[in-house]
């Protein structure tokens, strides 16, 4: 994986259009977005343990990139993934990889457990009134879409979804101030399960 983030970085340096659809892109930046997927699957919709960046919210994906960069994200696979294959990375560079790949058309991962999905939906549109955490939707949409750097939820994996949820309860940081620490301290591990579950069906 490392020599993945080697070539990444060394490839991700070449200037790009402010705005990319994969035939306006140049070869550099065809390699670099190729590079990329390497991890994140064909059409960046995720794979193994990197989650899909396909359809995410622009501003949310430059954010972390930077947030990666700047070593401000800090769960374990940003340290031994991100943190590297972003060290060198413009600010320019990242805002045009970010919109490149939030204009491609997602994939819902649907791969949670379809039992749970009802109690995941309730909490993500409703909260847990008896543990105080508001509904989900209040802040990524009554959809799961996602605004501006609050990123898109609908259709992550579940493995990535629950492991995401599961850091915030272990301390781990984000790339920008959020909420998120106290959300998750607050539900259960049911509760994690349900709504990783519930959000990965969707679209």
């Amino acid at each position: 994986m490392k020599r993945i983030a080697l070539t990444l970085v060394a490839l991700i340096l070449a200037d790009v259009p402010a705005v990319l659809t994969p035939a306006s892109a140049d070869e550099a930046t065809s390699a670099s977005i190729r590079n990329c997927e390497w991890c994140h699957g064909s059409s960046a919709q995720g794979y193994m343990l990197a989650p899909r960046l396909a359809g995410q919210q622009a501003l949310y994906l430059e954010k972390q990139l930077y947030g990666f960069a700047t070593h401000h994200r800090d769960d374990p696979f940003s340290q031994q993934f991100m943190w590297y294959a972003s060290a060198a990375i413009r600010r320019a560079t990242i805002r045009d990889l970010a919109n490149y790949f939030a204009s491609l058309p997602p994939r819902s991962a649907n791969d949670g457990h379809r039992e749970l999905a009802e109690r995941g939906a309730a909490i993500y549109e409703g909260g847990v009134p008896t543990a105080n955490i508001v509904a989900c939707q209040a802040c990524h949409g009554p959809r799961a879409q996602g605004v501006r750097d609050i990123p898109r939820l609908a259709g992550l994996s579940y493995g990535y979804l629950k492991r995401r949820l599961t850091q915030w309860d272990q301390g781990y940081h984000g790339a920008v101030p959020s909420p998120m620490p106290v959300v998750s301290h607050s539900l259960s591990v049911e509760d994690v399960k349900a709504v990783a579950s519930y959000l990965s069906l969707i679209q």
